[in-house]
């Protein structure tokens, strides 16, 4: 079963949804649980998905998602929300790292893709942590294409001039995947998600 696939299931256990009153996700146990249900499934992952090394039949430790509203501030909201939930749930990875990859994400996801809606509101962020402590980092949006994807997931991990979007997820010895997205009722694709691995802190050290 992949990432994806179980987050899905996971919310569909009839765990109930709790919310705060400003309609932010709560904990409920390790899990915290998302603001909406996403709205589509994934397609089968292409051969560019990263190789989680820990058992994937595993539960994750932890799961969250939220929207965020597409404007300039979405890339520093996303890196705000990740440090706290991860700092919450005791991941043992950098979690300035990750806070920085998942701002990445978000602002490309925004800059050079398209946010969902009529009025083009929004794009959708979920981090699921799984054993051993690997750390999964989802953005979905409107655009159903990754032009150049090849000659970003494969940069150099080392600086050349000033350190530019998801080159930070190579920087970090994370791992780039895509896939569309397809709608869970018509099948029609609808966009895409863009997925970045990071290590736990042994692991990025070694």
């Amino acid at each position: 079963m992949n990432p994806t696939a179980k987050h899905n299931a996971l919310l569909s256990e009839g765990t109930p949804e709790e919310l705060l009153g400003d309609g932010q996700p709560v904990i409920t146990g390790m899990v915290v649980l998302p603001q909406q249900a996403e709205k589509g499934e994934e397609l089968p992952y292409p051969d560019t998905m990263p190789h989680l090394a820990s058992q994937q039949d595993d539960e994750p430790r932890y799961t969250w998602g939220t929207r965020l509203t597409a404007n300039p501030n979405a890339g520093p909201n996303a890196r705000l929300r990740v440090r706290t939930r991860l700092t919450v749930a005791h991941w043992s990875g950098s979690v300035d790292a990750a806070a920085q990859v998942a701002d990445k994400l978000v602002d490309n996801a925004i800059r050079h893709a398209d946010p969902f809606g009529p009025d083009k509101g929004f794009v959708e962020l979920r981090l699921t942590v799984f054993p051993p402590g690997e750390l999964l980092i989802e953005v979905d949006d409107a655009l159903p294409l990754f032009p150049d994807f090849e000659a970003v997931a494969t940069q150099s991990s080392e600086p050349t001039g000033v350190p530019k979007g998801l080159w930070w997820v190579r920087h970090y010895r994370g791992t780039l995947s895509w896939s569309t997205k397809a709608d869970d009722v018509t099948g029609d694709v609808i966009g895409k998600t863009v997925r970045a691995v990071l290590p736990t802190a042994r692991a990025a050290s070694s």
